[in-house]
């Protein structure tokens, strides 16, 4: 059965990813009705998917058709159309940031309980295919006990639309940052990590942060280091893992890692007597060598999220992304912004 879609937004993400993933799902879900204040935006998605268009959000969650709401509107209005959607009798997919404080984030999980309501947050990259493929590396144990893990989102370049505003729930915490800080506590697992942030404004025309430094550390976990910023010249790779046993690098396309048998290397002992040619200790490592390119649908992570969803909806699945396990990314964020607070820092 077709699940009648409602999308609240068509700018970047309403129309460049949900309404283009939706699409692609036409045995599972139908774009039934949009919402957004340009008109031209509106008569385009008529256009395009033969739906209603409300001409304000309070229409479309009356609307009698549609089972789920996606709410795609800029940052600060996602939890307070969530709540209002979900008191309407609506599922909800809310956009990420899922809200813009803590506080909004816990009234939005309460009022999903409280109506019985379904709300999930878009946290599409838990599904990048080279995400999946960092963590089943990790996981098999080959490059030994994880030391650090390296993510970052570089690039260089002014900004001056709405979101470098703080007043629109802007900066690239909020706006690149929940991608690499979810598919971090996906790492770390249950763990409840310290958090170290530092934000600055650097190239923005806007009043909030476009750099942002996190580093979360837990109890027999490896460090992670998070870097989001549009101050770098020299991006650096994407993916940077230091193990035990060997390494990966890469980026979302291509990944490649190497490793050694503990095995294979002799045994030694530490000695105190002067090397002979006075050289640093050295030796051949028998590396072995693998890598991973990624299949050509680069969509995967969004597709892979309204295929779970669906199954959810219509199959009785386990929900995939919960509001709860979001509830930690929003932990992180707000712990960042309180320490900044208290540095008074440049962000």
């Amino acid at each position: 059965m077709i699940v009648k879609v409602g999308i609240a937004g068509l700018g970047r993400s309403g129309w460049g990813i949900h309404a283009n993933t939706l699409e692609k799902c036409p045995s599972m879900y139908r774009v039934a009705a949009v919402f957004d204040s340009i008109e031209q935006r509106r008569t385009e998605a008529v256009q395009r998917f033969g739906c209603k268009a409300h001409p304000d959000f309070d229409s479309l969650i009356r609307d009698r058709e549609i089972e789920l709401v996606v709410i795609a509107t800029p940052s600060h209005l996602h939890a307070q159309q969530s709540i209002e959607a979900l008191r309407a009798g609506k599922m909800v997919v809310c956009e990420k940031p899922m809200a813009t404080t803590l506080a909004e984030t816990d009234a939005m999980i309460e009022t999903a309980r409280e109506t019985g309501s379904l709300l999930t947050i878009f946290q599409n990259r838990r599904f990048d295919q080279d995400f999946l493929k960092v963590r089943e590396v990790i996981q098999s144990g080959k490059l030994g006990r994880i030391v650090l893990i390296k993510m970052t989102s570089h690039s260089f370049g002014r900004r001056w639309d709405w979101q470098t505003l703080r007043k629109f729930g802007g900066g690239e915490l909020s706006n690149n940052g929940p991608h690499l800080i979810d598919q971090a506590l996906q790492l770390l697992g249950e763990k409840e990590p310290e958090v170290f942030c530092d934000l600055q404004r650097t190239l923005t025309l806007g009043d909030s942060e476009d750099h942002a430094k996190i580093v979360l550390r837990a109890p027999n976990s490896p460090m992670i280091d998070i870097e989001v910023t549009r101050a770098c010249a020299y991006p650096q790779n994407q993916w940077l893992i230091m193990g035990t046993q060997g390494g990966l690098k890469g980026d979302a396309s291509f990944l490649e890692w190497k490793y050694l048998d503990p095995d294979s290397l002799p045994l030694r002992q530490v000695e105190t007597e002067p090397t002979p040619d006075r050289s640093y200790n050295w030796e051949e490592i028998p590396w072995k060598e693998e890598t991973w390119t990624a299949p050509e649908d680069h969509d995967a992570g969004a597709l892979t999220f309204y295929h779970e969803l669906y199954r959810t909806l219509r199959q009785g699945a386990p929900l995939s992304v919960t509001p709860e396990s979001v509830r930690k990314v929003m932990w992180v964020i707000e712990k960042c912004r309180e320490s900044q607070n208290r540095l008074g820092t440049s962000a």
